[in-house]
């Protein structure tokens, strides 16, 4: 009997997994890829998240506490499609920046407020929304019109190698 109880002990810390995760979890640190836009100030460099999935943009940046200044996160819509986002469940305020096919900013939903379920949308198709930290857009002279590059687009030196790439022509 003795035996058996210790079996099960055995069995049941081996099925239970480690208390917490290792220090090196890759999966705790997301990918990030690089993203340009090219405004009247100047280029602003960001790194940014990608949620591909529909699960990953369902989530996106809900239930984060903060948001470094030079990050955010883009959602490409491929094909193009008229997106509309809400701040149910996102604790921070963020702009959201609708991307044109043809690379301009088509629309900045500015300072979103944490919690709202008013539906923020450019009205149009586009092939990215961005968000970036409350405010920032404005901090950086982002403005409609602005144009964005990422992948090895944003960063031709570093021969990124992705499917995600997005570079119109500036005359498109």
């Amino acid at each position: 009997m003795k035996r058996l109880a210790t079996l099960l002990v055995l069995l049941i810390t081996a099925c239970s997994g480690p208390s917490q995760p290792p220090a090196n979890n890759a999966a705790a640190t997301p990918a990030t890829l690089p993203l340009v836009i090219r405004t009247a100030k100047g280029v602003q460099r960001f790194d940014v998240e990608v949620a591909r999935t529909p699960q990953e943009q369902e989530k996106g940046l809900m239930f984060r506490k903060e948001l470094p200044e030079n990050s955010g996160m883009l959602f490409p819509m491929d094909p193009p499609r008229t997106a509309s986002f809400w701040m149910k469940d996102t604790l921070i305020p963020l702009d959201m920046i609708f991307i044109r096919t043809d690379g301009t900013i088509a629309f900045i939903g500015a300072k979103t407020i944490p919690y709202s379920r008013d539906p923020v949308s450019a009205g149009i198709p586009v092939a990215a929304v961005l968000e970036l930290a409350g405010g920032r857009a404005a901090e950086l002279g982002i403005t409609q019109g602005a144009r964005v590059q990422w992948g090895g687009c944003a960063v031709p030196e570093r021969k990124i190698t992705t499917d995600l790439n997005f570079c119109p022509a500036a005359g498109q």
